[in-house]
């Protein structure tokens, strides 16, 4: 994992964890934004994901939550008010955690988590059932899919860190760890929190990640659709709007803590 300074005094620490298939290396943009207003930021790339990636996903669940603790207790070194941000199944991975475990955290950001997907592999109906461990699934999750955004097309079709192929038996967990998430009927721990969900998301279900959201017990939560966005909101032609949302957010919430912003 890696960690970049805030330009100036940093005033808090955002730890970043990636979606699915993807890599670090594709929130460059949100990095420097974040270091330009005074964040640090640690992030890196989930196991079997990036440089060191494989070309089918094989890894277990369990191997994404360790890294995402060990990603915690870097980014909590400098002893400044964490915010967690996760996207996709970055997202899912630290709604899941945080029920057992309460993250000394100042507050979280996730953007299109995977409760329940729009997206399927092809002919997925009646597959699940059928897959096989060793069995290659290619999720079909295309760039064109993911943003509006068509500078960053000729990129992401040379990207060849981005892999959306797994075995069967990652995609029967992916299943399982989802529907984990979405119906658990406890809460998570009292901290603030923001969402932003994409109204055309490709891959996604928002509606089921509202629904998750209102059965949560918060004193603080904000909850934003962006209306036209597609899923990757913070890579999409509004992504300077997403951001000085999310920024105010943080902002806010150092305030509420004390912090002179």
């Amino acid at each position: 994992m890696w960690k970049w300074e805030a330009e100036g005094q940093p005033k808090a620490v955002v730890a970043i964890v990636h979606n699915a298939y993807e890599h670090h290396s594709r929130y460059a943009w949100l990095i420097q934004k974040l270091r330009s207003a005074g964040f640090h930021v640690v992030t890196g790339d989930l196991p079997g994901h990036g440089a060191a990636g494989k070309k089918i996903h094989d890894e277990r669940f369990d191997a994404y939550v360790t890294y995402v603790k060990k990603l915690v207790e870097v980014a909590l070194h400098d002893n400044l008010p964490l915010f967690i941000m996760g996207h996709g199944l970055g997202a899912t991975i630290v709604m899941r955690m945080i029920r057992a475990k309460k993250f000394e955290c100042a507050g979280f950001i996730f953007s299109s988590p995977w409760l329940t997907l729009k997206q399927q592999p092809a002919k997925f109906s009646g597959l699940l059932s059928k897959l096989t461990p060793s069995m290659k699934v290619n999720h079909d999750i295309s760039i064109e899919l993911l943003t509006r955004n068509v500078d960053l097309y000729v990129d992401a079709h040379q990207d060849r860190q981005y892999n959306p192929v797994a075995t069967g038996s990652w995609f029967k967990e992916l299943q399982a760890f989802m529907k984990s998430v979405a119906q658990y009927e406890g809460t998570i721990p009292d901290v603030p929190l923001l969402v932003h969900t994409a109204g055309n998301d490709k891959i996604a279900n928002s509606a089921q990640t509202k629904k998750w959201l209102m059965q949560q017990n918060l004193s603080e939560c904000q909850y934003k659709e962006w209306k036209h966005l597609y899923h990757d909101v913070f890579q999409e032609p509004e992504r300077e709007e997403v951001y000085l949302y999310t920024e105010s957010f943080m902002n806010n919430v150092l305030r509420s803590l004390g912090y002179i912003v």
